[in-house]
C-alpha cells in the first residue's frame, strides 16, 4: 500500500502529537480541528510538543472543519482523533475525501470501529489502540508526560493487507504494532480506561492523587475486573497491550490488575490528568457513556451485572449535568458502594 496524503481529524493533544510527528517525518499531512483558536496557533506557531525534557516545534499546515469542502485531491490515510462521540459525524465528514483504497483509522477510546465501519466500509477500516499521557490546554502545545504506544488492526473484512503499512507510519510517532484481532486489543484498552479515566476524574484529581485515596485503588480494580468480566462473555479473548507480556493465561481478574499495574508505573505521573478530567476542565463533556456506558451496555446483553461501572457512570452523568461537584469527598460514595 502506498500511503502519500494523510489528514489528521481532530488535533487535540494526541492529534496534534501525531501529525506533528509524521510531518517530522516528512510525510505529507494536513491537520484538520474543529477549535479555531488551536487552528490558528498551528497555523502561526506550528505545534509545540513538550517531552522527555524537550521541546520541539514543528511547521504543520492546519485547517479548520470548514475548509475540508474546498478540499479536492483524495487521502490515503485517513487518521480520526475526534472524542468518541463525534465518530459517526467525523467519519461521515471526512469518507468523501478518503480515496476508494484508502484507510481510515480511529485512533480513540472507547469501541468505534462498527461505527467507522458501517460509514466508511469495513474493508477501509482500521482500528487503534492508543496509549499516552498527553495534554492540551494552550492551543498549539502539547504537554506529553509518557510515550506514544499504538496497536493497529482491522476487524473482520477489513483490510488485513494494510495494517502494516500503516503501523509503519505510525511508527515515526511511537511504538506501533500490529494486532491481530483489534477489537479485544480495544477491549483490553477499555479495561483499563473504565478502571481510571471517570473514577478519578469524578473526585477532580490527577491519577496518582485519585489511587491514593483510601478504598480507591480498591474500587478501581472492582471496575477493571467487571470489564475484563464482560470482554470475555462478548467474545474477545484476553491479549497483550502497552507490550505487556505472558497475558493470555491469566483470568479476566488476574488481567485486569497485571493492566491497572501497568498504566499507573508506565504512564502515571505524579501529574497526569485523565483525559475526562482535562475535559471537564474545559467546561466539555467527557466520553463517559463510550466507557463506563459502553460496560454497563454490554454487561446487560449478556445478563452479567456491572455495579462498579454503572455507579461511576451514574455519578459521571451528575457531574456533567450540574447535579453533583467533581471532588475529592465522593470517593467515599464510590468506597462504601
Amino acid at each position: 500500500m502506498t500511503i502519500s496524503r494523510i489528514a489528521v481529524l481532530g488535533t487535540g493533544a494526541n492529534g496534534a502529537a501525531v501529525g506533528a510527528a509524521l510531518t517530522a517525518a516528512g510525510r505529507d499531512v494536513v491537520l484538520i480541528d474543529q477549535w479555531a483558536d488551536n487552528v490558528g496557533a498551528m497555523r502561526a506557531g506550528g505545534v509545540v510538543v513538550h517531552a522527555a525534557g524537550r521541546t520541539t516545534t514543528t511547521p504543520v499546515r492546519a485547517h479548520h472543519l470548514s475548509d475540508i469542502a474546498t478540499f479536492r485531491e483524495p487521502f490515503d490515510l485517513v487518521i480520526v482523533g475526534l472524542k468518541a462521540y463525534d465518530t459517526r459525524w467525523g467519519t461521515q465528514l471526512i469518507e468523501p475525501l478518503l480515496a476508494p483504497d484508502g484507510v481510515i483509522v480511529g485512533m480513540q477510546n472507547g469501541m468505534t470501529v462498527g461505527t467507522m465501519a458501517e460509514v466508511a466500509g469495513a474493508d477501509r477500516t482500521l482500528g487503534c489502540v492508543i496509549e499516552v499521557a498527553a495534554n492540551m490546554f494552550v492551543p498549539g502545545v502539547v504537554q506529553q508526560q509518557a510515550p506514544l504506544w499504538f496497536a493497529l488492526g482491522a476487524p473482520p473484512g477489513g483490510p488485513q493487507d494494510r495494517d502494516a503499512d500503516v503501523a509503519e507510519v505510525f511508527s515515526a510517532a511511537g511504538t506501533a504494532t500490529v494486532s491481530d484481532d483489534i477489537l479485544s486489543s480495544k477491549w483490553m484498552k477499555l479495561i483499563a480506561n473504565s478502571c481510571e479515566l471517570v473514577t478519578s476524574a469524578i473526585l477532580d484529581l490527577p491519577l496518582a492523587e485519585a489511587i491514593a485515596v483510601p478504598g480507591m485503588f480498591e474500587f478501581m480494580l472492582r471496575a477493571g475486573e467487571e470489564t475484563a468480566r464482560i470482554a470475555v462473555a462478548d467474545g474477545h479473548r484476553i491479549v497483550s497491550v502497552f507490550g505487556m507480556t505472558g497475558v493470555e493465561s491469566m483470568s479476566p481478574e488476574q488481567y485486569a490488575r497485571r493492566l491497572l499495574d501497568a498504566v499507573l508505573d508506565s504512564y502515571t505521573l505524579p501529574d497526569t490528568l485523565t483525559t475526562v478530567l482535562q475535559d471537564w476542565r474545559k467546561g466539555r463533556r467527557a466520553e463517559i457513556e463510550e466507557i463506563n456506558g459502553e460496560v454497563v451496555r454490554t454487561g446487560a446483553e449478556h445478563a452479567i451485572p456491572a455495579p462498579a461501572n454503572t455507579l461511576v457512570l451514574e455519578l459521571a452523568r451528575r457531574v456533567e449535568s450540574g447535579q453533583l461537584a467533581a471532588r475529592p469527598s465522593n470517593a467515599e460514595l464510590m468506597v462504601r458502594s
